[in-house]
């Protein structure tokens, strides 16, 4: 099997049910399709094709493979002209040199090894007793034993010895399970044991149908309560759609998808007969996972929880599709549902009628905005900007991003122009918009980063901006600041009691890294149950490399207190600098009366840098000295 990018791509993009059709009359049998062998000319459908797995096989002549080799066995082509028909008939250009088959894939043995590991789940659930409370629990879900089938959903037992025995006697060595992320252990000198214990399995397939990852429903208490297979050869989190294997042709067919949170919501959709639904394996659409449901369709409907975590993974998601050319419209269920429960309790017929009434992403963002009465008053009309600007820079397709600016200057008052200039002025860590010039781009790098999710609905009734929660994309190149945070979480690792005694003294929503941010937040929900293994396994996969390098240095600072004392000093010098700048920005769309009071403040701010300066400044020299060489 070839890894040629080009070749993948063709695959992945082809409907195999439609080529194969075209010389074989096929009816479709359960998920499969079947029909008489073209290859010992049968008369019985004994000839089958998967277009989960894209692959046929013949159950009498043992005649199997994917769309490149049916076309070659047919047909007689060579594989270059195999994968030119194929791309043909999906629209993607192979350039000119020829393309010829690799040897085998090195990735093989992995497909194999998650293929053998999603049987021996799915016979654990239904064959062992120990199971009983997976089956209760699917049961209690919906889910029937035609339905679990389908997807192929198993039980990994509590057990720490079982599974590794079954993958030794299929001659998978237990090397081969760690670098998987099958097995796991916590150092080189413990016992490799399975990652996943007492859950409900749901494999992960990729868009070829190929096995490629777990996710873990933990049945109890156990933390977290869904857990998946680590970076691995195979798989990447974020490049990877959860249920893109089996319903990639549907969403071209229908030129639509729905993206769900999680795989009960996809399964929950896919039951109930929609079959163009697809859910990323983290909360937010990734670059890479938007880049993928582009290449099938433009027209997104989102289709996320209501709650607050929801809401800013619907225009997190939304930008990123943007970004892509797609249009994208947010479905807004009753409160209290999720889809899911939506669809089980009034079917696919009640979702369509949802679809009649979604809005465009941009306009969900007003609507949320106005309700809360963000353009009544400068200074909220001006964060209430902020949250509009990034879904503007974001959209690639300039007619409708024109069509943005004219809404948003209608909301505000303010002229189109003006916005222009704001959408092609990029704070900080926000990708260049389309148009923006370098000088634009440039200018805007003093810029503090903003949240790009509007003000939710909890935050309606307190008339303030939410804090960003746990992960958002800012980044800040500031040295002394991202030192402080650096030595805050190095000074918790060292000793998890100070963790909560830095909190009250500053919020981790005030960390602009990403990776300082989520681990401070990890250690937060552990409390008293922090070990390191919890800790990581609350992170997301970038998150550990640096949760590994911060305890490797170990505990190396001399004065911890003076140390965590001296960083919270210039976490606030680097805030007070942030709201000096907003306030220069405002001041362009304020009355004389307004410039006043931002000019009020302005200067009460400045007497609180006077106050902190001299120890601040000091502490920036001192961190600056601890922060770490980049060979380090």
């Amino acid at each position: 099997m070839s890894s040629d990018p080009i070749v993948e791509r063709v695959r992945e993009a082809a409907d195999i049910v439609q080529i194969i059709g075209e010389h074989v009359k096929l009816k479709r049998a359960g998920g499969d399709f079947r029909g008489p062998c073209p290859f010992h000319g049968g008369k019985n459908p004994n000839f089958s094709v998967s277009p989960r797995r894209g692959q046929y096989h013949c159950f009498k002549c043992g005649e199997s493979g994917d769309v490149f080799s049916f076309l070659q066995k047919h047909l007689g082509m060579s594989f270059p002209d195999s994968l030119r028909a194929v791309a043909s008939t999906v629209g993607i250009e192979i350039p000119q040199q020829r393309v010829e088959r690799a040897g085998p894939d090195p990735r093989d043995p992995f497909w194999e090894m998650n293929a053998a590991a999603a049987d021996y789940f799915q016979r654990e659930l239904w064959d062992s007793e120990r199971a009983v409370v997976a089956r209760t629990y699917l049961e209690s879900r919906g889910i029937t034993r035609a339905d679990a089938d389908r997807f192929e959903l198993g039980f990994a037992p509590d057990d720490i010895g079982t599974f590794r025995a079954h993958m030794g006697t299929m001659g998978f060595d237990v090397e081969r399970l760690l670098e998987g992320g099958l097995l796991s252990r916590r150092d080189e000198n413990s016992e490799p044991r399975p990652r996943f214990r007492n859950r409900v399995m749901f494999p992960i397939l990729d868009a070829a149908g190929r096995h490629v990852a777990f996710g873990g429903r933990a049945l109890g208490d156990a933390e977290p309560k869904y857990l998946n297979s680590p970076e691995t050869p195979v798989f990447s989190k974020s490049k990877t759609l959860y249920a893109l294997g089996w319903c990639k042709n549907a969403i071209r067919k229908a030129d639509r998808v729905f993206v769900v949170e999680g795989y009960m919501d996809a399964i929950r959709l896919m039951i109930a007969g929609i079959e163009t639904v697809v859910a990323p394996l983290g909360t937010a659409l990734t670059e890479a996972q938007g880049a993928m449901v582009a290449r099938y369709t433009r027209n997104v409907y989102l289709l996320y929880d209501s709650d607050q975590a929801g809401l800013k993974a619907t225009f997190r998601s939304g930008d990123e599709l943007l970004r892509h050319g797609c249009a994208v419209r947010v479905i807004t269920l009753p409160n209290g549902e999720d889809p899911d429960t939506f669809v089980r309790a009034n079917g696919a017929a009640a979702l369509e009628q949802q679809v009649s009434q979604s809005v465009d992403v941009f306009e969900r963002k007003i609507q949320l905005l106005e309700r809360g009465g963000w353009f009544a008053e400068l200074q909220k009309k001006r964060r209430a900007l902020d949250r509009l600007l990034p879904t503007i820079r974001a959209t690639a397709d300039p007619l409708l991003r024109e069509l943005y600016i004219g809404r948003a200057a209608e909301k505000t008052g303010i002229a189109k122009e003006a916005l222009i200039r704001e959408a092609n002025t990029v704070p900080r860590g926000e990708p260049r918009p389309v148009g923006a010039d370098e000088t634009s781009h440039d200018a805007a790098r003093t810029r503090p980063p903003l949240d790009d999710a509007p003000p939710l609905e909890s935050d309606y009734e307190t008339g303030r901006a939410p804090a960003a929660r746990h992960r958002d994309r800012r980044r800040v190149n500031d040295s002394g600041a991202s030192a402080a945070e650096r030595e805050l979480v190095r000074a918790m690792l060292s000793d998890p009691h100070r963790t909560e005694r830095i909190a009250e003294q500053i919020d981790p929503a005030r960390f602009t890294d990403e990776h300082y941010r989520a681990i401070f937040y990890a250690m937060l929900e552990l409390e008293d149950d922090y070990t390191v293994e919890r800790l990581a396994d609350r992170l997301e996969a970038d998150d550990v490399p640096v949760l590994n390098q911060l305890l490797e240095e170990g505990d190396a600072q001399n004065d911890p207190d003076k140390t965590i004392s001296a960083s919270i000093a210039v976490i606030a010098m680097r805030d007070i600098d942030a709201r000096l700048a907003e306030i220069d920005r405002m001041m362009g769309l304020a009355t004389i009366p307004e410039q006043n009071e931002l000019m009020k403040e302005k200067q009460r701010l400045q007497k609180e840098i006077e106050l902190l300066g001299q120890p601040a400044n000091k502490s920036f020299k001192f961190l600056k000295r601890r922060q770490p060489a980049p060979s380090e």
